[in-house]
């Protein structure tokens, strides 16, 4: 069994694509996900779920542990809140996107760093305790800053409400995770054990979540698919670009500037899915920027890895 969830860990970019595939073929499959269940969107509780398995793996320590690298974690935080947002809407604006598409953008661009991201910095053979930092300290500080950041980028253009995109993001977020760093401290070696099988379990999450928002969205996608995954292509890579000059400018060696590029560039797309279907729900196209930025990252992620690893990366 654990054989099986390796192989799903290291091939889960295939499962992202077979996803894609099921909700061109057959749309109506998991349209589920977008459903509620007990006066609660499923899409909220399935995240929740990938959260939790983030807290089991993690410890008060490595909280601690930031304060001894006080310039990695400030400058990987500094260009999460503040490149990826302006870059989102810089890039909405230069297409032209409507209005959904815009928020979805900027949605993707304000949450924080994606739990994948530690994925791919290990298989790039970069700074994994730097990585899992980043990811967790701009995940805890994402209650106050991406509403705060979202409102200010659109709030006096488009109606929403900060402070329940707030409590959102405390239920979705910092409660799953609180209560999986509460279960790790109360039951360590039962966590250590789970540890083999939660990257698999959210991949196959994240997948799901992104078959029943492209298959919603089906032929929406297909009329907006070119200038809207262009975008997201052009996001992503200027994004790991940004990060690249940056850690460079600052001096990091190779391992943490891989680090930071691919910080910056993966982003907690399931959140802004969830967010979008949350806040915005007249705006059904929201969700798609997620969604199809799930798949992009998860893919284009996997490529780079191999080129980090073989080309870039000769720090032993």
């Amino acid at each position: 069994m654990k054989r099986l969830f390796k192989l799903i860990e290291k091939y889960y970019f295939i499962i992202i694509l077979i996803s894609v595939v099921i909700a061109f073929i057959n749309p109506k499959t998991f349209n589920w996900v977008l459903e509620k269940f007990i006066g609660m969107n499923i899409i909220n509780i399935l995240l929740g779920v990938i959260l939790f398995g983030m807290g089991t793996t993690l410890k008060i320590e490595q909280f601690v542990n930031v304060f001894k690298r006080p310039k990695e974690i400030l400058l990987g935080v500094c260009g999460q809140y503040l490149i990826m947002p302006l870059l989102a809407l810089t890039i909405a604006r230069l297409f032209s996107l409507n209005e959904a598409l815009t928020v979805g953008l900027i949605l993707v661009g304000t949450v924080p760093g994606g739990t994948a991201s530690d994925v791919i910095t290990f298989l790039a053979k970069g700074d994994l305790a730097l990585s899992v930092s980043l990811t967790a300290v701009s995940t805890v500080i994402s209650p106050i800053l991406t509403p705060l950041i979202t409102f200010i980028l659109i709030g006096n253009a488009i109606s929403f409400s900060p402070a329940d995109m707030f409590i959102s993001i405390v239920q979705i977020v910092i409660i799953p995770i609180g209560l999986g760093l509460i279960i790790n401290y109360k039951f360590p070696h039962f966590c250590k054990e789970l540890k083999d099988y939660l990257p698999a379990v959210s991949s196959i999450v994240i997948a799901i979540i992104v078959t029943g928002v492209i298959g919603s969205n089906k032929e929406a996608i297909i009329s907006s698919s070119m200038i809207i995954i262009l975008v997201i292509i052009i996001q992503y890579f200027i994004g790991m670009a940004l990060g690249f000059t940056l850690a460079y400018l600052s001096g990091m060696k190779p391992k943490q500037m891989i680090t930071i590029g691919i910080e910056l560039c993966f982003q907690n797309s399931g959140l802004s899915t969830s967010l979008a279907k949350t806040h915005f729900p007249n705006l059904t196209l929201a969700t798609v920027p997620g969604a199809l930025y799930s798949v992009w990252q998860n893919f284009a992620g996997s490529i780079l890895a191999y080129i980090f690893t073989r080309y870039f990366n000769k720090e032993e």
